[in-house]
């Protein structure tokens, strides 16, 4: 039987839907060509089978996501993923917080920051730059007004320009939306 993930974890656990999802086998021409770019561009996942049941909002967020999330300019892709992982700490989106930190640390190559934040949360201490951006997101997450024209300015002062600052804005707001549909269509399990 499966149990229910409810520790944050670098180890991706298994998403388990609360809807059936789509079968691929039985899938209309127009969730199939939904389903074609899906979110990491590695594989139809439960969860974008899941979403496929709206498929024309799902070929509108797929995009959407990739060029926010991987996007060639502007912010470095493993700050992204730190801005994902605030959102979904304090969203408690266990299964995003695993993901995003995994590719954080993939990336970095670093897996000290990631322990700092799972270890402490909110409260976490992390170097000046990375602490910047882990706050602002943090602040952005529960309610957009929490960030304040000072976090905006914390994020320049550690030399974010504006383009960096707006892809911030798009990773961490993206991850409040990508959060609650985690947790409304599913769950994160281990079997």
């Amino acid at each position: 039987m499966s149990k229910v993930v409810e520790a944050f974890t670098t180890s991706v656990p298994r998403w388990q839907p609360y809807v059936v999802p789509v079968d691929l086998a039985t899938a209309t021409d127009e969730q199939r060509a939904a389903m074609q770019v899906t979110p990491s561009n590695k594989g139809i996942s439960p969860y974008v089978l899941t979403l496929a049941h709206d498929p024309e909002t799902l070929a509108a967020r797929s995009p959407l996501f990739n060029l926010i999330m991987y996007g060639r300019d502007g912010l470095a892709t493993s700050e992204r993923e730190l801005g994902a992982v605030a959102a979904s700490i304090v969203n408690r989106c266990i299964y995003c917080a695993a993901v995003h930190s995994a590719r954080f640390n993939s990336l970095t190559k670093r897996t000290d920051v990631i322990e700092a934040i799972f270890a402490d949360h909110l409260e976490a201490r992390l170097d000046d730059h990375l602490q910047a951006i882990f706050d602002f997101s943090a602040r952005l997450s529960p309610t957009p007004p929490a960030a304040t024209v000072a976090d905006v300015q914390a994020l320049a002062d550690v030399g974010l320009d504006e383009v960096e600052r707006l892809d911030l804005v798009l990773s961490a707001a993206i991850f409040g939306w990508a959060n609650r549909l985690m947790h409304t269509l599913g769950e994160p399990v281990t079997d």
